[in-house]
């Protein structure tokens, strides 16, 4: 397996950026010719892509350092790219701030310029069919963001813990069906409403949480996406709070539910 530590320089946010990538690579089992497989560093074609988002307070590494997803990835060939959020979820910043007196867009950094860098420099698809989005609670909530606005650039989401709602909802309160259904981010809303008039294909969605984290919260936004004619897969079964124990299995889980058509779909190799 091969992990990179990329550290380069960002022209959307002006300064140098950190990144882990995953990229699948000759293992032990092949190396030794094990299978009937020949060691090769040569790929038979390019690999799918997800970029994978962290929540609030972590940083690039911090999927590496807390889940299997390295693992996860090689056995399944994957590719799997992870930057820093910063703390900006995802999204442009207002003006002000800098020396050159514009805000962060982080927005743009992850939408545009990351998938650029990536693949001038990597063995990934650039097809949509092969590119995928997901992330943890701040980094479910820029999945879901990014991929609304922008349907068509992704094959398939996943949402763990963190579902687009209000930001003056009251985490304490109980609230209605009807009540949640209010309570979906207006934004959402809007883009869904902007999507569908346009025609725009949307991406298939893996909605996942904890039931003790949030769990009406997150199956009023499913509801939601069904109720738009969104294909979604939920995941409401695990009894976590909002903990990297239901993380790491939303990963491995999420990477199996994927609908892939790559090369390598359907593949298992032996680390």
């Amino acid at each position: 397996m091969a992990l990179f530590h990329v550290g380069f320089i960002s022209y959307t946010l002006k300064r140098e950026v950190d990144m882990n990538v995953i990229i699948p690579t000759c293992t032990i089992p092949e190396s030794m010719g094990l299978g009937g497989a020949t060691p090769t560093h040569k790929h038979k074609a390019p690999f799918p892509v997800l970029y994978l988002l962290h929540g609030f307070g972590n940083n690039y590494s911090v999927w590496g350092r807390y889940t299997n997803v390295e693992r996860y990835a090689e056995e399944r060939q994957i590719a799997v790219v992870m930057i820093s959020g910063e703390n900006k979820a995802y999204r442009n910043q207002p003006d002000g701030g800098n020396l050159l007196g514009g805000g962060d867009k982080h927005f743009d950094f992850l939408s545009k310029e990351v998938p650029e860098f990536v693949q001038a420099n990597f063995p990934v698809s650039t097809r949509p069919e092969d590119t995928y989005i997901a992330g943890l609670s701040m980094g479910s909530m820029g999945s879901l963001l990014h991929s609304l606005t922008n349907p068509e650039q992704y094959c398939a989401v996943g949402s763990f813990s963190g579902p687009l709602m209000r930001m003056d909802m009251d985490r304490s309160k109980e609230y209605t069906d009807e009540q949640l259904r209010e309570m979906v981010a207006p934004e959402a809303v809007e883009l869904v409403k902007k999507g569908k008039a346009e025609g725009k294909h949307f991406p298939k969605y893996y909605v996942s949480t904890g039931i003790r984290d949030g769990l009406n919260r997150a199956k009023a936004f499913a509801r939601f996406l069904t109720e738009n004619g969104i294909e979604v897969t939920t995941n409401f079964e695990k009894d976590y709070a909002h903990e990297w124990r239901c993380w790491e299995e939303n990963i491995e889980e999420f990477l199996d539910w994927l609908p892939r058509t790559d090369a390598y779909a359907g593949s298992m190799r032996q680390i």
